[in-house]
């Protein structure tokens, strides 16, 4: 056994624990600080943008839906109302991203839904991470397009019951409320801008 062969162990575990503190170290952070403060203005727009788009959601729901049905009311709309109203600067909360991310996630839901319902624990995963390449691969990067991919899915027998329809109602209507809404509320502020680009 030559001297090259006795090193090979001792370099290789000198990789791994390399690899490992380094792994480590990035779940520091990089910053020491967290985030920054946010300015009351900035606050309250983001409270009234949100209260007028999810408002209209609610309103828009009771008036055209059974009381018992809350179907515009879908989880992920809320989170892109955080998104819209609460970050109108964000890449992921322009409109390309909104209305694509949702679109595109909510039909990769459904299929994966109609394919695989007898494997739910294959189609929620497949569904989720499908549509995060989709979205990715489409420039419509968008996180509350996640949370409807998995609606579609795991959601109620009401949801299932539409189908495809879903990505037209609740999903197209809701998104375009919040948009609407979205291009009203933000630019009603001299410090906002909505959109940052359409395209």
């Amino acid at each position: 056994m030559n001297s090259e062969d006795k090193g090979a162990p001792a370099s290789e575990a000198g990789r791994v624990k390399t690899w490992w503190h380094q792994y480590l170290t990035k779940l520091r952070g990089r910053a020491s600080t967290g985030p920054s403060t946010v300015a009351l203005g900035e606050i309250l727009w983001s409270w009234v943008g949100a209260f007028l788009g999810i408002g209209a959601l609610s309103l828009l729901n009771s008036n055209l839906l059974a009381p018992a049905d809350n179907l515009l009311l879908i989880g992920s709309l809320g989170a892109s109302a955080v998104l819209v109203y609460g970050a109108p600067r964000s890449p992921l909360a322009q409109p390309r991203n909104l209305v694509g991310g949702h679109l595109l996630s909510a039909t990769v839901g459904v299929l994966c839904y109609l394919l695989l319902s007898p494997w739910p624990w294959l189609s929620a995963p497949l569904a989720v991470a499908t549509a995060i390449a989709l979205m990715h691969l489409t420039r419509t990067l968008h996180p509350p397009g996640g949370a409807t991919a998995l609606i579609a899915v795991a959601g109620s027998d009401q949801v299932h019951a539409l189908g495809l329809k879903f990505v037209l109602m609740p999903v197209g209507v809701g998104v375009l409320v919040l948009l609407v809404v979205a291009l009203l509320v933000n630019n009603l502020s001299p410090q906002r801008q909505y959109p940052e680009h359409w395209y």
